[in-house]
């Protein structure tokens, strides 16, 4: 056989995976397209359900009728379509991730396909998790910190009505009207008040994806649980960090998030020690696990 023969062999079987991942790409990217479109139709009833936190806080603070503006003619078009983007990719993601699987599947032992299709099923639900917690449970706190300066301010024109024998409003969250000063009130931008509810959910939805990716590379022998565990104490103080930069100067939401992520570093070690002993089960069956040298 010749030198260009052995050329032609080798060349063969890549312009055969590259192929194949264009056509993966092509079906991910349509299924994609389609989701964006899907999600544009229901965006509006998205957004809403989205700033909800914050229509509730407001009414709380006595606010009959929340509202949110936008400034510009393109603002509110763009948001939506903003909305279509990460839900759309949510609606696909089965879609992409199948393609992604079969994809890398040929190339995986029997082994390997029983590892890693578990983890790939587990990550979206843990976003979806994290992402409801964030919306139900954090985004709800934030707002209440955040629009709670405006009660505090409700309650010095309360005071103020009451020296001053003024009819100024105590069950409308604004600062007190002076001669001299402006009316101050909230009047959210609709593209801000959802960027922050979206940095919610991605930094959230993310947190939760540390016991997957830690399980994922004990799995694959990057990561031990003891290593892990005598790595707790600088795992505090990462997650003290993460918490202070991704939430309010609140206390409370600090120290939810805090317990939470602490929760899942502490729920990653077990998984990890649960693969190891069932790697060390394996090994012992097949012959290759010497007891006495691991006693030593």
């Amino acid at each position: 056989m010749s030198q260009t023969d052995d050329l032609d062999d080798s060349t063969a079987p890549l312009i055969e995976h590259l192929a194949e991942l264009r056509s993966r790409l092509i079906r991910a990217v349509l299924a994609f397209a389609v989701g964006i479109v899907l999600a544009f139709m229901v965006a509006e009833p998205i957004l809403q359900f989205l700033v909800s936190p914050i229509e509730q806080t407001l009414r709380e603070l006595g606010d009959p009728s929340p509202t949110l503006q936008y400034t510009s003619p393109q603002e509110y078009l763009f948001t939506l379509f903003r909305i279509s983007m990460v839900f759309g990719f949510a609606l696909s993601f089965p879609v992409i991730g199948f393609q992604l699987w079969r994809f890398v599947a040929p190339g995986l032992y029997k082994s390997e396909k029983g590892a890693f299709l578990p983890f790939l099923i587990a990550s979206p639900f843990m976003f979806l998790l994290g992402a409801s917690f964030a919306q139900f449970v954090v985004t709800p706190l934030a707002m209440q910190f955040f629009l709670g300066f405006a009660d505090v301010s409700s309650i010095f024109a309360g005071l103020l009505s009451q020296a001053t024998g003024s009819d100024v409003p105590v069950d409308v969250a604004v600062v007190p009207e002076t001669a001299e000063g402006v009316k101050i009130t909230f009047f959210g931008k609709v593209n801000e008040s959802l960027d922050i509810t979206l940095k919610f959910i991605m930094a959230f939805g993310l947190c939760f994806q540390l016991p997957v990716l830690l399980t994922l590379m004990g799995k694959a022998g990057l990561v031990s649980a003891e290593g892990l565990g005598g790595m707790r104490k600088y795992a505090v103080v990462a997650i003290l960090v993460l918490a202070a930069l991704v939430t309010p100067p609140d206390v409370i939401t600090q120290i939810i998030l805090f317990t939470v992520v602490y929760g899942l570093y502490e729920v990653s070690i077990f998984l990890v020690a649960r693969v190891e002993k069932k790697r060390e089960e394996q090994l012992r069956a097949e012959g290759f696990y010497d007891d006495e040298l691991d006693g030593e």
